[in-house]
């Protein structure tokens, strides 16, 4: 690529949000920087998707609530199909479990809606360039969410989740293993990693945390 042809270049942006206003204000944004445009607009997370399929952008900036397919799973889809896509949360809301699942669905950074115009360029300019973006109050709330123990039960498999709602309905190891369709000795095996799981000895202590903490129906 010749230096002219870098300099001329634009980073394409895909603008997601539900509300007219915002995307906008967005685009206008994105028009007045010399190194940006709109390469479209989307109000919900369907339309994203199948805007990625056709033109993929270089940059989805992804509003989180949205009617429909929300941003969270937007940003899955389209991590999972391009992963050269960059995504960018940009949201209003600095919820410590929406931060976490975004991330983990792909998102390269996360932003709130009150971010000052440079430092949204920066971060665009860094999602290119593979470097992620945190507003301060989403990484206060993911330290504060690492400083605290984790729950209960948090490590807790699926199968285990079964076999602990089995026993606050108050059935034996044997009736569980008819219930899931598994050996006696497998349910023994699951009963013994709950217990050491929640640091319980009993199975009443099991329930009753089970119960306290609701972790099963």
């Amino acid at each position: 690529m010749s230096q002219h042809a870098a300099q001329t270049e634009r980073i394409r942006v895909l603008i997601v949000d539900d509300h007219e206003m915002v995307r906008s204000g967005l685009s206008a944004f994105l028009l007045g920087a010399p190194d940006m445009e709109p390469a479209g607009e989307a109000s919900n997370g369907e339309e994203a998707i199948r805007f990625c399929e056709q033109m993929q952008p270089d940059v989805v900036l992804m509003d989180m609530m949205m009617p429909g397919i929300d941003g969270v799973e937007a940003t899955r889809v389209i991590h999972d199909r391009w992963p050269h896509v960059r995504v960018i949360a940009l949201t209003s809301f600095a919820d410590e479990a929406l931060i976490k699942q975004v991330l983990q669905a792909g998102a390269m950074s996360y932003l709130l809606k009150n971010v000052g115009s440079a430092d949204l360029a920066a971060a665009i300019r860094g999602a290119v360039g593979g470097r992620p973006t945190l507003a301060p109050e989403a990484t206060q709330a993911l330290i504060s969410q690492a400083a605290r123990p984790a729950a209960p039960g948090h490590d807790l498999s699926p199968r285990e989740l079964d076999v602990l709602a089995l026993m606050k309905r108050g059935l034996s190891n044997r009736a569980i293993a008819d219930e899931l369709s598994i050996s006696r000795s497998t349910v023994d095996f699951h009963v013994s990693n709950i217990l050491g799981k929640l640091a319980v000895s009993s199975r009443t202590e099991a329930v009753a945390l089970a119960i306290q903490h609701h972790l099963v129906e």
